[in-house]
């Protein structure tokens, strides 16, 4: 975006005092928008009317002879002018800074800008979601002199949900597929997930961006092409332009059509957030400070108990705190959680004061018959690694009436508490009691039998045991088994059924059921599925 002095549109001044009186009352008579200079002196919003009525202003001015033998200084010599930087929301200041205007005159993004228009409610809903984590990517994209556009991503990217999860197994505010991750240095484990870590994920996004910002020799259309088919992708095109003797620049390559809308999506964005009054879209205010500060809590620690120190719903945390895939913080880190800031205070001295036995809970089981590691570890929500270390067991042959401790002792994960899915199918648990039959277990849940049998490999006639675990599936209006989260896919060639539920971490008689599909039946590429996809586990 091209900034223009007032020595591109005056003549020179000679004297180089910057006046006080000028900024002060541009400031006062300029619509509060428009009211905000950069560090050079400059007249910002250059592409729209905000730069008309701070030239007039300025011209007025002078040629009332208010600011007589005043020139504009380099920023070293301006001082206080600083403070006329700030903001009371982010929405401004996002507003104020866009990069991106010069890219936005085409009908690609035209017909997007369209879309957007109509949904209004839609950017105001991703917007209140936003207001969360925005403040905190802005800064780290002004940290590293990066566009502020920038910040608009994850509107395209997960619709500022750290909790998104694609076909592509992609996850969080940014959408990392494992692979990428990988690559970038995300850690992921049964405990922890780093692609939903709201500081971790925009730091690795942030540097691949800039990694592939210089790959592409500065050109921000290429890079984000590449941030979203990746780079090999990206240069194969160019490559393919330039022996045709083509133009090399994103709108004239041939790339995939998600990648096509990709980059046009945020540049439709990048026009309506540059004017949201103009296309009717309310934003919720966001004060433009930090909304959460980064607290050291030194070790492991139960998450509901966190809350309770913060003072905060576990709701809230979790919203804050989407990386942890469990009712704990990992045992081997990060140690840290992200907590309101008006709660931070608070929740330093009370967790300072916390004896270490009361950091995480745990139950006490007694082993029935039947048991295992495995079915107790499934029953409990916890891995086996776990269960063995917290009882320093040698094996793991167990005996009825041994007792064991549970870490946490929930049945439940807290991700449960929240409705991210929209899946209409819920599984549960029961246990079969003495002198049940399949017929009275599936008439007293409303299923089938014939479906109890299919869903748990059952053979016909086959005799079911007290203590036997069975599944069943029932139909809910929500979900409230918050991680699961509704996927979309389409087959493509080469896919079985085997082959997409192993790459989700799914069973094949899920899929069947979910999608009423006959057994034995090859799919068609193309072909869609929908699929629930428990969050927690599906990339491991």
């Amino acid at each position: 975006m091209t900034n223009l002095t007032l020595s591109g549109l005056i003549r020179p001044f000679t004297v180089t005092l910057i006046s006080a009186a000028l900024l002060s009352a541009c400031a006062s008579n300029a619509p509060r928008q428009y009211s905000t200079y950069n560090k050079q002196g400059r007249c910002s919003k250059p592409e729209n009317a905000a730069l008309i009525q701070c030239q007039a202003y300025m011209k007025k001015a002078i040629k009332k002879k208010k600011i007589d033998n005043t020139e504009f200084v380099e920023p070293e010599d301006i001082g206080e002018s600083e403070a006329l930087a700030s903001y009371a929301n982010v929405w401004d200041r996002i507003s104020d800074k866009l990069t991106f205007a010069e890219h936005v005159s085409r009908s690609e993004v035209d017909a997007l800008e369209a879309w957007y228009a109509e949904h209004s409610y839609y950017l105001g809903n991703v917007s209140k979601r936003a207001g969360r984590y925005i403040h905190h990517i802005v800064e780290e994209l002004e940290a590293r002199d990066m566009p502020v556009d920038l910040a608009l991503l994850p509107f395209v990217e997960s619709a500022y949900d750290p909790f998104a999860y694609s076909h592509g197994r992609a996850a969080g505010l940014w959408q990392f597929i494992p692979s990428t991750a990988k690559y970038v240095g995300i850690e992921q484990n049964w405990w922890y997930d780093g692609r939903r870590d709201v500081l971790v994920a925009t730091d690795a996004a942030l540097n691949y961006l800039s990694d592939l910002n210089r790959r592409f020799d500065g050109d921000w259309m290429l890079t984000l092409a590449a941030y979203n088919a990746g780079a090999g992708t990206v240069n194969r095109a160019i490559r393919r332009n330039r022996k045709a003797g083509k133009p090399t620049d994103f709108w004239s390559l041939d790339l995939p059509k998600e990648t096509e809308r990709y980059v046009p999506k945020l540049l439709a964005l990048v026009k309506i957030f540059g004017a949201p009054s103009s296309y009717n879209l309310t934003l919720p205010e966001v004060p433009d400070t930090q909304h959460f500060v980064k607290v050291d809590v030194g070790s492991q620690i139960d998450l509901a108990k966190a809350a309770s120190l913060a003072d905060v719903t576990l709701d809230e945390l979790y919203r804050l705190n989407p990386g942890f895939n469990r009712w704990v913080t990992a045992p081997e880190g990060p140690h840290y959680l992200l907590i309101p800031e008006a709660k931070a205070d608070l929740f330093s001295q009370n967790i300072a004061d916390l004896a270490p036995e009361d950091r995480v809970r745990w139950t006490r089981y007694k082993v029935e018959s039947g048991d295992n590691l495995i079915t107790i570890a499934r029953k409990f929500h916890v891995d086996v690694a776990s269960l063995r270390t917290s009882n320093n067991l040698d094996s793991d042959l167990l005996k009825a009436g041994q007792l064991l401790l549970i870490p946490g002792g929930s049945k439940n994960t807290p991700l449960q508490s929240l409705n991210r899915g929209t899946a209409s199918t819920k599984k549960r648990e029961y246990r079969v009691k003495s002198g049940d039959t399949l017929s009275e277990i599936a008439s007293a849940h409303k299923v089938s039998t014939r479906d109890l049998i299919r869903w748990n490999r059952l053979d016909k006639g086959a005799l079911i045991k007290p203590g036997q675990t069975l599944a069943i599936y029932t139909k809910s209006g929500h979900n409230p088994d918050g991680h699961l989260k509704k996927v979309g896919y389409r087959v493509r060639n080469g896919d079985n059924l085997s082959r997409i539920a192993s790459r989700f971490n799914l069973s094949v008689n899920d899929i069947v059921k979910w999608n009423s599909l006959r057994p034995g039946r090859y799919l068609q590429p193309g072909q869609a599925l929908t699929l629930y996809v428990d969050i927690t586990t599906a990339d491991l």
